[in-house]
């Protein structure tokens, strides 16, 4: 009975995480591919690895977990990309439909997230311009810069966390944010207060 109910724990506190990141972590994964069905894709295959692999982890090391695992299939996503575009790259259907996001609603994007202080409809307007602007440049940034910002900005991840989540030093972490944050104020300057 014992073995039952710890199990039945287990199950409902990894149910409440997965629910809890599942929305996070499409963010990470679209602002990295920018595409719909394979940030879904990566979300799923990592929510499916920490449930199969990582039970003997602790509530606390989930996170970190997630996103590290995350971070690899997005990787196998661009490494499956790229061998894509060299088999089949000289197609054009083929060609058009890998990179072509243009089919797909705009539902990622994100002005289409509500602001509990947008009260009026020029408010609204200028914070749905910035929020696209902001989209835009970020999806401007390098692979690795973008990762970086993402985790450490959006996710809140400490140094340490998003070096252990990019499988990289503390040190190329702070590079990468620099770079990114150096890009962005560049990209974004006419936001700027």
């Amino acid at each position: 009975m014992g073995t039952a109910g710890s199990e039945v724990t287990y199950l409902i506190a990894m149910e409440k995480f997965l629910a809890s990141i599942e929305k996070r972590g499409y963010a990470v994964a679209y602002a990295t591919l920018r595409h719909r069905e394979d940030a879904l894709d990566a979300v799923q295959d990592t929510m499916l690895q920490l449930v199969r692999h990582y039970r003997d982890k602790t509530e606390e090391e989930w996170k970190a977990l997630f996103y590290r695992i995350l971070h690899n299939k997005i990787n196998d996503t661009f490494r499956k990309r790229k061998l894509n575009g060299a088999l089949f790259g000289w197609l054009p259907q083929r060609r058009r439909n890998a990179d072509d996001d243009s089919s797909e609603s705009n539902d990622e994007s994100f002005d289409n997230v509500p602001s509990p202080h947008s009260n009026t409809p020029e408010a609204s307007v200028e914070q749905g311009r910035q929020a696209e602007a902001l989209q835009n440049a970020v999806a401007q940034l390098p692979r690795r810069q973008r990762e970086a910002f993402v985790l450490r900005c959006w996710e809140g991840f400490s140094t340490i966390e998003t070096a252990n989540s990019m499988g990289c030093s503390e040190g190329s972490v702070k590079t990468h944010y620099s770079r990114a944050m150096e890009r962005l104020r560049t990209l974004l300057k006419e936001y700027q207060l």
